[in-house]
């Protein structure tokens, strides 16, 4: 894959398992790398013979290169507020019960100012000790009263649908009984009918809009922050869905049209050290077709100083909410009852249904691909077929829109994704997390189902996978792992075993399949001479490893755009 013309490389990574990832899925023993390009790709004593007096040569001992990883759906903004000093962490396994959670909070409130707001990340009902004991126990906001009676405190669990607030933060936010939930929102309330601190959907902007903003140079060292712990795994590229005006009364702003300043600010001045796809967010939870049509106007298109480092490929959109909070829109019900429902705006389902195609439509007819947050069967179908609708009315050659999530896809979605070039964006790690509460929600069958990954796969469909970072830690092994396995967190128990898939799979939905979700397959996503030079060096040979011991496997060296950004 040389000849004697490639010009002397710059480094050279030898003596390993090259796993290009290409569409032979060929296996070299070697890389060498010019600048910020890879110039050949072959066997061992053509790799050293390229090598100069001033190359860096590094002898892989049979250890696994892999093209550098892509994860085509991280909140990479939002996760670095997720930190300290911004929040909080209250998840499985920092804390195991409702009144650690309380400890945590009471600990903030002795560090912190006079009413000062308390804010935090990663709650699960299904690890508390207190909601495991007893069904019917859930988070309320006197557990937070007890620690924090004068400081407001909002707490996002896990999946970020759902906030947990105490009786201050409802009092400065002007939440009471007598409070309406906004379109696609819930307030829980107690028999009573006083809330009980459980906000869902697009009620948590009632509370969240009154957060403190982080400034934009705070933000700019937030994402310094996360790209530096993506490069420790390996992670090149991510996709940051959703940023813009929707995202303006998410956590912290987390989605924010300030992250998009905060990342073009660190493109212009060369302290990108990532490839960043951006889904832009015109219109938020619980949103219309109107929205969009102003977010559009406010954003338009925005532009960065290298596009190969910073670029706004498509427009997000939320159609309905998360199985967990029984809030996905489902054909079949819930365990005890509800079908969820789609969260935009709508009096009606039909009239949702009828703004969601509309809102879908207009993103369509502006150029944009699409990514539609969406989860339930009924959901998806509708998605799907707005979809095609869309592209009916206005054709487009090459949309290559897709369905992020996609737990509860059935077959005839899929056929209809493939035969157009759309694509799916899965979260095994979230499968691997809530398997076992999931056969609480949805019952064992459907449960089983959740995530079909092979079921795509043998569709046609362009598979990509991605954390949904902060909502699980942004560790590619832990996907692979969780697509070839489909074991629980919890119990380790297996569900839908049918869906596993193999480890070439599971490794292009982390590689080649997100470049083109990108529109970068041209240039990134693979160990091809001609593309750009982002590897990952694991520390030993990956093919033959029992799947189980993926999560042992550590990331030895990471290159990002021909330089060495991480080396264990």
């Amino acid at each position: 894959m040389s000849d004697r013309t490639t010009p002397t490389p710059t480094l050279v990574l030898t003596g390993g398992q090259v796993l290009t990832l290409d569409a032979a899925l060929t296996v070299a023993e070697g890389v060498a790398v010019r600048g910020g390009d890879i110039v050949a790709v072959g066997g061992d004593a053509e790799m050293r013979a390229l090598a100069g007096p001033g190359t860096r040569v590094v002898d892989l001992g049979g250890r696994t290169v892999l093209p550098g990883i892509n994860d085509s759906h991280l909140h990479g903004a939002a996760y670095g507020l997720t930190k300290p000093p911004f929040a909080l962490h209250v998840g499985h396994p920092a804390v195991g019960s409702i009144a650690d959670v309380a400890a945590a909070v009471r600990r903030a409130v002795e560090a912190a100012g006079p009413g000062e707001w308390i804010v935090g990340i990663g709650w699960d009902p299904g690890y508390l000790t207190e909601c495991l004991a007893d069904p019917r126990r859930f988070p309320h906001r006197r557990d937070l009263d007890a620690v924090a009676p004068d400081h407001p405190v909002c707490l996002t669990d896990f999946s970020s649908h759902m906030v947990w607030v105490n009786t201050e933060a409802l009092r400065r936010c002007g939440v009471d009984a007598a409070s309406a939930a906004p379109a696609g929102g819930v307030i829980d309330l107690d028999p009573d009918g006083e809330p009980t601190g459980i906000l869902r959907e697009a009620a948590q902007q009632l509370v969240l809009a009154a957060l403190p903003s982080p400034t934009v140079a705070q933000r700019r060292r937030a994402i310094r922050n996360v790209v530096r712990e993506l490069h420790t795994r390996g992670i090149t590229s991510y996709t940051e869905p959703g940023l813009g005006p929707g995202g303006a009364t998410t956590f912290f702003g987390g989605l924010s049209t300030d992250n998009w300043t905060a990342y073009a600010d660190l493109a212009a001045s060369g302290d990108l050290q990532a490839r960043v796809s951006v889904l832009l967010m015109p219109a938020p939870i619980g949103g219309s077709a109107d929205d969009v049509r102003k977010g559009l106007a406010e954003l338009r298109r925005p532009r960065s100083a290298d596009e190969r480092l910073l670029r706004a490929v498509g427009v997000k959109i939320f159609a309905d909410g998360v199985p967990p909070n029984r809030t996905a829109w489902m054909n079949e019900p819930y365990a005890g009852g509800g079908h969820g429902a789609l969260c935009v705006h709508g009096a009606t389902p039909d009239l949702q249904v009828g703004e969601l195609r509309e809102m879908i439509r207009v993103a369509h007819e502006a150029g944009f691909q699409l990514g539609v947050h969406v989860t339930g069967d009924r959901a998806i179908d509708t998605v799907v077929d707005a979809f095609l609708a869309a592209q009916t009315a206005a054709p487009r050659p090459d949309a290559r829109h897709y369905v992020i999530h996609g737990d509860f896809i059935g077959a005839a979605s899929l056929a209809k994704l493939a035969a157009h070039g759309y694509g799916v964006n899965m979260n095994p790690a979230i499968k691997w997390t809530i398997s076992d509460l999931m056969d609480e929600v949805v019952g064992p069958e459907r449960s089983a189902h959740q995530w079909p990954v092979r079921s795509a796969v043998e569709a046609g469909v362009t598979v990509c996978v991605g954390s949904d970072a902060p909502i699980t830690e942004p560790d590619w092994r832990q996907g692979v792992a969780a697509m070839m396995l489909r074991e629980s967190k919890a119990s380790g128990r297996r569900s839908g075993p049918e869906q596993c898939v193999s480890l070439t799979e599971a490794l292009r939905a982390y590689t080649v399949n997100p470049a083109r979700q990108d529109f970068a397959e041209d240039w990134k996503g693979s160990v091809e001479p001609g593309k750009v030079a982002d590897l990952c060096v694991l520390d030993r040979p990956l093919p033959a490893l029992d799947p189980h011991a993926i999560m042992d496997v550590q990331v030895d060296l990471t290159v990002f755009d021909g330089r060495i950004v991480h080396e264990r």
